[in-house]
């Protein structure tokens, strides 16, 4: 179905997975999408694919002058950014010790960086255009502890922590925010978790497909929630049990040793 109403939205990491999917669903709504992705053949192949609603461009979240490029090329486009897409993030799995200095230091550039990059590029377009919706692409690991993947948890803790302050700080303004919580997802990502014992955590309760994430980043657009949970319920839940380390210390390795089996179980198929 679509509204015709013409939004222009630029998305990042828009390539494959949930980005791809949500690049596909609200060019489905007659929306405009910017393609944005590092891998810039694999932007332009989605944007072929989607059509003439989509547009792909080169970028590195990292390098904030690629961002102006990248966003001045959806300009020249669409006229305009209604929407950013914060969703963009890679994953190194392994014990804390046993990642390199570099990787830990990768994660935080990517995945944190890379979002604050972005937003201090975008921002200012939109007060200038006097409206705008920032969506940041999070994860339900924002709420825990995770074995075997400290950093990228580390990551998204920070995201969700750096988002509601700047949303409070703009309160008064034309832009509006909201940060979406992916589960375990079937991407990529999950697929890399999968060959590594110690990435057992994903593997604790059942996965979604990228579409299913996607379906809520475009509710996120049309309703401009504050901050959304996935699944509702058993996000919420997660929520709390964050918040008790009490908890956390003592329920993980039983939630771990449960996400082990699944995984063993799961590469037999």
């Amino acid at each position: 179905m679509t509204n015709g109403d013409g939004k222009a939205i630029f998305i990042t990491g828009a390539a494959n997975g949930i980005g791809a999917a949500t690049a596909r669903a609200v060019a489905a709504r007659g929306w405009r999408v910017a393609v944005a992705d590092i891998d810039f053949d694999g932007a332009l192949r989605r944007a072929a694919e989607i059509g003439e609603r989509a547009v792909g461009v080169a970028l590195d979240v990292r390098d904030a002058a690629q961002w102006e490029s990248a966003l001045d090329a959806a300009a020249i486009r669409f006229g305009r950014t209604d929407v950013l897409v914060n969703n963009a993030g890679i994953i190194q799995t392994g014990y804390f010790r046993d990642v390199d200095l570099e990787q830990h230091r990768r994660m935080i550039e990517v995945n944190y960086l890379g979002m604050i990059t972005g937003m201090k590029a975008v921002l200012p377009r939109m007060k200038q255009q006097g409206r705008g919706h920032i969506v940041n692409v999070c994860s339900m690991t924002a709420f825990l502890p995770m074995t075997g993947m400290a950093s990228y948890a580390g990551t998204k803790h920070a995201i969700r922590a750096c988002h509601h302050g700047v949303a409070i700080e703009e309160r008064d303004g034309p832009v509006t925010f909201s940060i979406v919580h992916p589960p375990a997802t079937e991407t990529a990502m999950l697929e890399q978790e999968l060959r590594d014992d110690s990435a057992g955590l994903a593997f604790t309760d059942p996965s979604v497909k990228p579409e299913v994430v996607a379906a809520a980043i475009v509710r996120a657009i049309d309703e401009k929630p504050r901050e959304v949970v996935m699944p509702a319920l058993e996000g919420q839940v997660l929520r709390l049990f964050g918040a008790q380390p009490a908890l956390t210390y003592r329920l993980i390795p039983r939630a771990e040793a449960k996400g082990r089996r699944n995984m063993l179980k799961r590469r037999r198929r």
